[in-house]
């Protein structure tokens, strides 16, 4: 039987995503080493190279059985207590052990397809994961298999950081050195990571669309007055302050994506940007105020009503629909604040006319941005070592 709380896919035996002697915050970046040893062009792609789109996420179990599994893989190394995993696992048993993110991935594959299709752009889309099937390496092999000589990777997260940029590198990173030191397995693409779309049009007009409706659905008295408050996924201070070229690229990014969103969906008015899904032990700082104590704070200075829109999601998946229409609704409830919620950009068509306009502009040429020639340094976090056994 697989033991399925194992990585399902480790590197082989002395296998290494970093050329050997050389730090891996230290050039060539992962960026070049998975486009083959060359910086990301700024020319146009090859006439005649057989390319692929592979959406690449981070996965979610499929059955109450999968639940601790899954959370393993995510948080190997990471030292989170097991009392912690087990509060997460009856998150995930409350929806029937099911998250809703790979049904969203799929919606978001086929709505690529279709857009593909009608702007008459042959390019095959493939499906990957970071923690659970199909897993990233499944899908590296595939592209192998029939033949893929380059593959465009876009990533379900907008925004820098390890854990939304710097990770998915290293995944790519990851199924191609595995895929290369298989004597039996065919060669592997190239590949490049598509940029950071937290300021792509459509990514906005979806995230306005819905804060718009949110605000909308208030009764009349309040929805002048609501405070507007947008989340994303916290994480660790010492993350954050090295998210980017030159640091703080995360929260920046963020803020940004919020301001582009208010200004089109409620122009003039005021919002605050916090976080929500903490996972990390209690004595590592992450970044501040929790939603839920946001919304305490809110009502303690006069505040009645509140939308929330979580502008740091693509898709509402668990940590949406738990920490938001769960834990942060029943917060204001308490507190007698009226709530309402955004929806995520999900499959909004502007969205999905965004991401393609981002696979052509890497198509095309033009200077690759962030996200796809990252620093080899952007993002590092350096992690702790383990004493040899």
């Amino acid at each position: 039987m697989t033991d399925l709380a194992s990585p399902r896919h480790p590197l082989p035996a002395g296998a290494s995503l970093t050329p050997p002697g050389q730090e891996p915050d230290q050039e060539p970046s992962l960026a070049v080493r998975n486009n083959g040893g060359v910086a990301p062009s700024a020319e146009p792609a090859p006439a005649g190279r057989r390319e692929a789109l592979l959406v690449l996420g981070f996965g979610g179990p499929e059955g109450h059985d999968d639940v601790m599994p899954f959370l393993l893989n995510v948080t190997r190394g990471r030292g989170i207590p097991p009392e912690r995993l087990e509060a997460v696992a009856e998150h995930y048993h409350h929806f029937g052990g099911v998250s809703p993110i790979n049904d969203q991935n799929k919606a978001l594959v086929a709505a690529l397809e279709a857009e593909l299709a009608g702007a008459g752009i042959d390019l095959p889309v493939y499906w990957g994961n970071r923690n659970w099937a199909p897993y990233v390496e499944d899908a590296w092999r595939q592209m192998a298999t029939d033949g893929i000589e380059h593959a465009y990777v876009l990533a379900t997260s907008a925004y820098a950081s390890f854990s939304g940029c710097r990770q998915y590198h290293e995944d790519v990173a990851r199924a191609r050195v595995a895929l290369e030191l298989d004597p039996t397995a065919p060669t592997g693409p190239t590949a490049e990571k598509l940029p950071h779309y937290f300021d792509a049009p459509g990514f906005v007009q979806a995230n306005a669309e819905a804060l718009a409706a949110a605000i909308a659905s208030l009764p009349e008295e309040v929805r002048g007055t609501a405070r507007l408050v947008a989340t994303a996924h916290s994480i660790p201070d010492a993350m954050a302050a090295v998210a980017g070229p030159d640091g703080g690229a995360y929260e920046a990014e963020l803020q940004r994506a919020a301001e582009l969103v208010v200004e089109a969906a409620a122009p003039g008015r005021g919002f605050d940007l916090v976080w929500q899904s903490r996972s990390g032990p209690p004595s590592v700082p992450w970044l501040e105020p929790d939603v839920n104590d946001h919304l305490r704070a809110l009502a303690e200075s006069g505040e009645t009503a509140v939308v929330l829109f979580p502008v740091g999601f693509i898709s509402d998946h668990l940590e949406v629909i738990w920490d938001l229409d769960n834990e942060a609704e029943e917060t204001a409830g308490e507190l007698g604040l009226t709530f309402a919620r955004a929806a995520t950009a999900g499959t909004h068509p502007a969205f999905v006319a965004s991401l393609r306009e981002l696979l052509a502009e890497r198509r095309s040429g033009g200077e690759p941005r962030l996200g796809t020639n990252c620093p080899a340094s952007c993002c590092f976090v350096q992690r702790p070592t383990r004493p040899a056994a």
